[in-house]
């Protein structure tokens, strides 16, 4: 009892820390998959494409993305790209630049394989019916491709949450960054760190059921059609 109790002024006191850096990481992770998302559909088209340069850049950047660790990426975003290019200088705005970067690479690919389990008599049907290459991408393809690819974006969603807090390393107050400050705070090795964890757990548990919902209902359409 005395530890709940302990837990509980605990977080009494200092809830504002929790609650700031909460809403900070589900932001980055929100923007990264949404933004990430929409990088990822060009990614996957141009990987796809018939233009050998175009195919190559895109493959290129999808596989050095997936290749290096998240944290080599926010290093190079945050202190080498605005060095490049006239970004502003604040670490949310470039974390979660770098953030949506290596989402975009490993949504590229599921959009990928989205994209090449519809059946090809729908392009040949559409094209047959005088769409262009494009019509027939934007509003036979990719809505058919993401509708089955749903689950696996969502799944992104919940792992970009987590992943996210490598962000802290450049000093961002997102939920990792203001449990290890409260750490020097109150000179608690432990408490903070746990929090964070239950936190963290109850955001993706819950993301990972609504998923499944929505998944089950998505399932039971396609039956019932």
């Amino acid at each position: 009892m005395e530890i709940i109790a302990g837990f509980i002024e605990f977080i009494s006191k200092y809830h504002s820390y929790y609650v700031n850096g909460t809403i900070t990481t589900l932001q980055i992770s929100f923007f990264g998959v949404v933004f990430g998302t929409i990088l990822g559909i060009f990614l996957s088209l141009f990987r796809m494409s018939n233009v050998k340069i175009i195919k190559w850049i895109s493959t290129a950047y999808i596989e050095i993305v997936r290749g290096t660790p998240l944290i080599l990426q926010v290093y190079l975003v945050y202190y080498g790209l605005p060095m490049a290019l006239p970004l502003p200088d604040s670490r949310l705005f470039l974390g979660t630049l770098a953030v949506l970067l290596n989402s975009a690479a490993y949504i590229a690919e599921i959009i990928r394989a989205g994209i090449q389990s519809i059946d090809i008599g729908q392009m040949e049907a559409a094209r047959s019916l005088g769409m262009g290459y494009r019509i027939s991408m934007q509003y036979i393809i990719i809505p058919q491709a993401l509708k089955n690819i749903l689950p696996a974006l969502g799944n992104e969603f919940v792992t970009l949450v987590k992943e996210s807090a490598i962000i802290s390393v450049i000093a961002i107050p997102d939920l990792m960054y203001n449990a290890d400050t409260l750490r020097g705070i109150t000179y608690k090795p432990f408490t903070p760190l746990i929090i964070s964890g239950i936190i963290y757990f109850t955001i993706t548990f819950t993301l990972s059921k609504l998923l499944g919902a929505i998944e089950g209902r998505l399932s039971a359409s396609d039956k019932s059609s």
